[in-house]
């Protein structure tokens, strides 16, 4: 087998004289020479310093003994050259399998685009489940449990703290560590997690939601004693918090070592659109999750027993707790493959010499600390990890910047249906719904297409950079758009006096001189929408008399209301259950912007995370990716759904009221959440912008004659370094 034979220092090869590549027998005591074991089938190879051995043969685990070639004694003591690396090969097992069960039909998957399909489909569970079902359910489960909104984003933020305790020993040991198994366990936790999110419905009472019917009509109003209708199942909200904990624990790997595994075994001009596609698959989980959640919400929770409410009615509990089983078992199922990969996949290695170092340059020169072969193997290593990554300034501003765009992904995600269900006038399964039609092309397309930028333009570290803050600038314009908001329905008593007039002071006032002989108690919330399109907070509010149902939407229809206006139309005195249907003009208007505002959004998301492995070593790539993800999560992701819980809580109108008790909220004020969602984005947008101005700004890239073949950062990071490859050895397609 002949190898080319260069001298230009370019991609990793520096030979001064031609080598010999054949592959004798071995001599007795040459198999312990410094090389070290080679392995080739029908040849040698090239060995690495990283461990890891080059070689264009199919197979790398067969073992060849004898050296690369036989150094004469004056060559002995002639250092050598700094673009070629050597290592040993260790004999590892690079077949699919779980221990010594390892079938040929498995090794078809033993592919980097077999790796990317398992990891796609347990990033895509992840999202559904963690960013999809639960902020699609938010409502029905602060329904169901009487929770506020603080409460649930608490719910919501356990994940990020389970992610901020296991992120430095995950990121750390398990970036040394074997790669596949840190994963399959943690897809596998992520499936117990999901299991267990779902049990509180299972060891609850039956739902007991009272029925217009119950609740009776002017005069007929009926109530359960406070002493029984007081809930302590607020205290359920433990178990769901330990749910999402194991979540945060078992996605850990996934986004840290699941990259890193990913750019480890494709070429590195492939990589980011990789990374992307496994990206985009996390982005329409949640997607996915908001359209299928939004259905189940459509099914009453407790299956297979009648029930006279619809779905439109705010006492309405969907089946939030079907996702959670099915995303748990299929967790669990995915898990299995994912801990048969090996550490490495066959063939890799030869993409080691082809990388070029892009990690930014520390004045004192201690980045070269992360070359050494044996650095961060061991726990002593640890400080010294951390110091080199806080000297690196465009690592921190990366992290930074990432912490302020997941404050505002973390934040629009767990209450976007809730914003939507205000604005609108919906329901939680319509809103929900909406919500995945503004996800799915936005999210998901922005993801994918940040990646394909990357790799279409051949773009360095500075312009992955720039290209950030491009998308930083564009969103920060579009949310703008929260400057408009609908208007809330009127109704009467919450927005409104009885007769149309303005509330005195802003104070509630729900009992009018048309329904004061009515004797409602304010404990019973079924809203109603009378012919004069005001709404009512029960159909005993409304001063309604009689009841029947609409033949056509299946809806109770209520008459003789005396607080509804008769004058609009002869015999208007009636009133539909639930909510009125807003017709507000400006709905297209901010849908649109807000898809803007997501896909800009998403669109830096994988050229940020490319600028992150980019600028740091490449023994450091898992261990800088834990370290931004704790920092993402710490500034971001926890404060995020909290910050927008309280601000959302801020703007409520209406309370539910248990026997004297706040519980959830019933109506929000649009405008004052319009208002609070305008400040939150214009302060982590610009936030945002700044942080990648300065980390554009800081970035020293290495000198232009700094030796390829570093195992720092990746190759191909202009597309001059591809016209000056060597002829490797045939590679399989990627």
């Amino acid at each position: 087998m002949a190898m080319p034979q260069n001298s230009t220092r370019e991609n990793g090869f520096c030979f001064t004289q031609p080598l010999d590549f054949s592959c004798a027998s071995p001599r007795p005591g040459e198999a312990g020479r410094p090389f070290g074991a080679v392995s080739a089938r029908d040849g040698c190879s090239t060995p690495l310093s990283n461990g890891i051995t080059s070689s264009g043969a199919p197979s790398p685990s067969d073992s060849c003994a004898q050296p690369l070639c036989t150094p004469t004694p004056a060559e002995e003591e002639t250092p050598f050259e700094e673009g070629i690396k050597y290592v040993s090969a260790e004999g590892e097992d690079l077949a699919c399998g779980w221990g010594g069960f390892t079938p040929g039909c498995l090794q078809l998957c033993n592919t980097s685009k077999g790796v990317l399909f398992f990891l796609c489909v347990a990033s895509f569970l992840q999202g559904m489940t963690v960013n999809g079902f639960i902020n699609t359910v938010i409502t029905s489960i602060e329904r169901r449990f009487d929770l506020r909104s603080y409460q649930s984003g608490l719910i919501a933020s356990s994940y990020d703290i389970a992610a901020c305790v296991c992120l430095t020993f995950v990121s750390y040991f398990g970036g040394n560590g074997h790669k596949p198994r840190w994963l399959g366990w943690g897809v596998l936790l992520m499936g117990l997690g999901s299991l267990l999110f779902a049990l509180p419905h299972f060891t609850t009472g039956q739902y007991e939601a009272r029925s217009a019917a119950e609740v009776g009509v002017c005069g007929g109003n009926q109530s359960l004693p406070c002493s029984q209708a007081a809930s302590s199942l607020s205290g359920y909200r433990f178990v769901f918090m330990l749910g999402q904990f194991l979540h945060g624990v078992g996605a850990t790997p996934l986004y840290t070592l699941g990259v890193t595994y990913l750019d480890e075994n494709v070429k590195t001009s492939y990589s980011p659109v990789y990374i992307a596609v496994f990206y985009t698959a996390a982005i329409l989980g949640p997607a996915a999750g908001y359209l299928v959640g939004g259905m189940f919400l459509n099914i009453y929770t407790e299956i297979g027993r009648e029930i006279d409410i619809a779905p439109e009615n705010t006492l309405w509990v969907g089946a939030w707790w079907i996702g959670f089983l099915g995303a748990g078992a299929a967790s669990l199922l995915i898990s299995i493959p994912i801990l048969g990969y090996p550490q490495r996949l066959p063939g890799s290695q030869r993409y080691i010499v082809m990388r070029v170092s892009e990690a930014h340059q520390i004045k004192d020169g201690s980045h070269q600390k992360a070359s050494d072969p044996d650095f961060g193997k061991t726990v002593k290593d640890l400080p010294r990890s951390v110091l080199l990554l806080l000297k690196n300034p465009t690592f921190i501003f990366l992290c930074l910047a990432g912490a302020t765009e997941a404050t505002l992904i973390a934040g629009m995600s767990t209450f976007g249906p809730k914003f939507l269900e205000s604005q609108f006038s919906l329901s939680a399964s319509e809103a929900a719904t909406f919500f995945g039609y503004l996800v799915v092309p936005a999210g998901g397309g922005g993801t994918f297409l940040g990646g394909f930028l990357v790799n279409k333009f051949k773009l360095r570290c500075s312009g992955i950079i720039k290209l950030c803050l491009l998308c930083t600038v564009f969103s920060l314009l579009a949310i703008f758009v929260f400057f408009i908001h609908c208007p809330n329905m009127p109704m009467a008593g919450v927005t409104q006096m009885y007769d149309g007039s303005a509330l005195p002071g802003g104070h509630l006032n729900l009992t009018g001189a048309c329904n004061a002989q009515c004797g409602c108690l304010q404990e019973t919330y079924s809203p109603v929408c009378g012919t004069d399109d005001i709404m009512y907070y029960s159909p005993c509010h409304a001063g309604c008399k009689r009841v029947s149902e609409n033949l056509r939407n299946g809806k109770k229809v209520y008459h003789e209301c005396s607080c509804v206006d008769k004058a609009l139309l002869p015999g208007s005195g009636k009133a539909e259950a639930g909510k009125c249907t807003s017709s507000c003009a400006k709905k297209p208007l901010l849908l649109c912007f807000m898809f803007v505002v997501i896909l800009f959004t998403f669109l830096s998301s994988i050229p940020a995370l490319t600028a992150t492995l980019r600028c740091v070593s490449d023994r450091q790539r898992s261990f800088a990716l834990g370290i931004q993800w704790i920092v993402v999560r710490t500034l971001g992701g926890i404060p995020g759904p909290i910050a927008f819980g309280s601000m959302i809580d801020k703007s409520c109108l209406l309370w539910q009221d248990q026997c004297g008790e706040q519980g959830s909220c019933y109506v929000y004020q649009n405008s004052a959440m319009s208002r609070y969602t305008l400040v939150a984005g214009l302060v982590y947008k610009v936030l945002g912008t700044t942080f990648f101005i300065v980390a554009c700004l800081l970035y020293k890239p290495p000198p232009a004659e700094s030796a390829p073949g570093s195992s720092d950062a990746s190759e191909n990071g202009t597309s001059d370094l591809q016209e000056h490859k060597p002829s490797l050895p045939a590679e399989e397609d990627i």
